[in-house]
């Protein structure tokens, strides 16, 4: 495959508080929005698309809505007859369908991808929600004794930690306490306009119960509807239209995938320094293909579909040594204005986890602040920022690096 640049030159995202059921809207009116939305950023209409991808984990489930590969030529005439595809792959998709559309502009089979990840999850009653979502774990398999499959899940991550290095769950509601606040300056987060009550200190059990294990309310991402999108081109279209002013150029990416469940994952680690090596080595991967380190990153978009799971990131990208997540959270390193701001955005937990769309919007986000377009939750002088996006217990992870566009 050719050395193909990768470039972002517009995108959107939905304001992450709505619900669309109230709305009386569905998946294809998400869809609509986002699409009409992301190409006027590019200033480009559908005939100027070569290709779409399409994340979209759970729409069988959610919205009755399978086949969601069609669905930006149904709500788009000028998308009729342009090559599109469905990806899954739990909280995963979006990227998924990233690094796909950045296969096929590499290759130079189109110089154009629109790149959508749409996801309702605000249909059903939050206990059916939460069944629906852990179809995303072996079914039948692990979990089964969990009310809630996904809070319970990263309880074990959070048990692993304590069992192998110790932890101190104060540090938990550190990471949640700073992603509400960043979600307060962004005008798309889910929780902008929450009143959050203290996280420090002891913990109230009626303000902050217990969901499952060591995860408590305010540890646990949002149930969200939302939609994110992309254009990205090739270096060959950039070339052919040299007026156009990219907002950010895709330096780098990694992707593994292991099994589904967590045990065999964490069972594979036990002689290993790091409780799921896969996931560092998708960070790697990402920083040699980018040529940058971690001192080389301005901030991190980073999956913190749970407090734990964040946890875990601080010390897999290198911030701490393995099992010291703990100190960056005390130390202040992952806040705006700290050594690697993570998540200024609000991540999952402050700004919300439309599940399909969570990978796109962290690419926009990532790509917002090289830009210098983040408004109130910019990280002054953002030239470089990673994304680390992971499905189910880390089943499927994918790191993107992204960097700014030279002045012309």
């Amino acid at each position: 495959m050719t050395d193909t640049g990768i470039w972002v030159l517009g995108g959107y995202q939905s304001d992450f508080a709505r619900n669309l059921v109230r709305e009386g809207k569905d998946v294809a009116d998400l869809t609509r929005e986002v699409v009409d939305a992301t190409l006027a950023s590019a200033g480009m209409t559908g005939e100027q698309i070569g290709v779409v991808h399409v994340g979209n984990a759970f729409g069988e489930l959610f919205a009755k809505q399978g086949q969601m590969g069609a669905m930006p030529a149904t709500v788009r005439e000028d998308l009729w007859g342009v090559p599109a595809a469905r990806h899954e792959a739990a909280c995963a998709s979006g990227s998924i369908a990233i690094l796909s559309a950045m296969a096929d502009l590499r290759a130079g089979s189109y110089d154009t991808a629109l790149v959508v990840g749409v996801e309702l999850e605000k249909t059903v009653p939050g206990d059916t929600g939460a069944e629906m979502l852990g179809t995303a774990a072996w079914t039948g398999h692990e979990g089964q004794d969990a009310r809630f499959m996904w809070p319970y899940m990263f309880s074990k991550i959070a048990d692993a930690y304590a069992d192998r290095y110790g932890l101190d769950e104060a540090h938990l509601r550190g990471i949640a306490a700073v992603n509400f606040a960043n979600g307060r300056r962004n005008p798309n987060a889910q929780t902008r306009g929450w009143d959050i009550p203290s996280l420090t200190g002891e913990v109230d059990d009626k303000v902050n119960p217990q969901v499952e294990g060591r995860m408590r309310r305010f540890d646990c991402s949002q149930i969200t509807d939302g939609g994110a999108g992309v254009v990205l081109v090739n270096d060959d279209y950039l070339r052919r239209h040299p007026h156009l002013r990219p907002w950010a150029r895709i330096l780098g990416w990694g992707h593994r995938t292991v099994g589904l469940p967590l045990e065999q994952k964490l069972s594979r680690s036990e002689n290993d320094p790091y409780l799921l090596p896969h996931l560092r080595q998708a960070v790697q991967d990402a920083f040699a293909r980018a040529g940058v380190d971690l001192d080389g990153l301005d901030g991190l978009e980073t999956h913190d579909c749970f407090t734990a799971s964040e946890y875990m990131a601080i010390d897999h990208i290198g911030l701490t040594d393995p099992g010291q997540s703990w100190k960056a959270v005390e130390n202040g390193e992952i806040e705006v204005g700290g050594r690697l701001p993570i998540n200024p955005s609000g991540g999952l937990i402050g700004g919300g986890h439309p599940v399909g769309a969570t990978g796109v919007r962290m690419l926009l986000d990532a790509s917002l602040q090289v830009a210098g377009r983040a408004g109130e939750y910019q990280v002054e002088g953002a030239r470089t920022f990673g994304t680390l996006n992971f499905g189910g217990s880390t089943a499927t992870t994918v790191s993107l690096v992204v960097g700014s566009v030279p002045a012309a």
